[in-house]
């Protein structure tokens, strides 16, 4: 049976709830806390290490950053490449935490980037590592991530 909308097969309940496991508060708030901090901190290194090497990350900003990607960068070394490229294009960027969603597998945290732009993060997990990521902006808003003002 396919798990409608995202993207893999399940043979039972108990085999999505053993790939897409709940996640805790604790580990939550501390993924979260980490996340921005690396983020903040243009640590690329501490940013890297939430993702697993076969992760997938779909934002419009990449569409932007890497024409040739169709929004999607696929791949742990070509995240990379990405985010390296937008460290130097956004150097004041910046993300102020409003809220954190928490669901089975999935975290989504919703933040105000370095232009007041509301946008979020819906982070898929295996384990502890991410495995697909979604960079999304409010409808009708900016979606350059401030690439269309800089």
């Amino acid at each position: 049976m396919r798990h409608a909308g995202l993207g893999f097969i399940v043979k039972s309940q108990e085999s999505f709830a053993a790939y897409a496991c709940v996640m805790h508060s604790t580990s939550t708030r501390g993924f979260v806390d980490g996340w921005l901090r690396a983020w903040n901190s243009h640590d690329l290194d501490a940013i890297m290490e939430h993702y697993a090497n076969d992760v997938i990350f779909a934002s419009p900003v990449a569409t932007q950053l890497v024409p040739s990607s169709n929004g999607v960068i696929c791949g742990k070394a070509a995240l990379r490449d990405y985010w390296a490229e937008g460290l130097r294009k956004f150097p004041d960027l910046h993300f102020e935490l409003k809220e954190t969603y928490v669901g089975v597998g999935i975290v989504v945290i919703n933040y105000v980037n370095q232009t007041g732009a509301l946008a979020c993060e819906v982070l898929e997990f295996e384990g502890e590592q991410v495995v697909r990521g979604y960079g999304t902006y409010l409808f009708g808003e900016d979606q350059s991530g401030g690439l269309s003002k800089s």
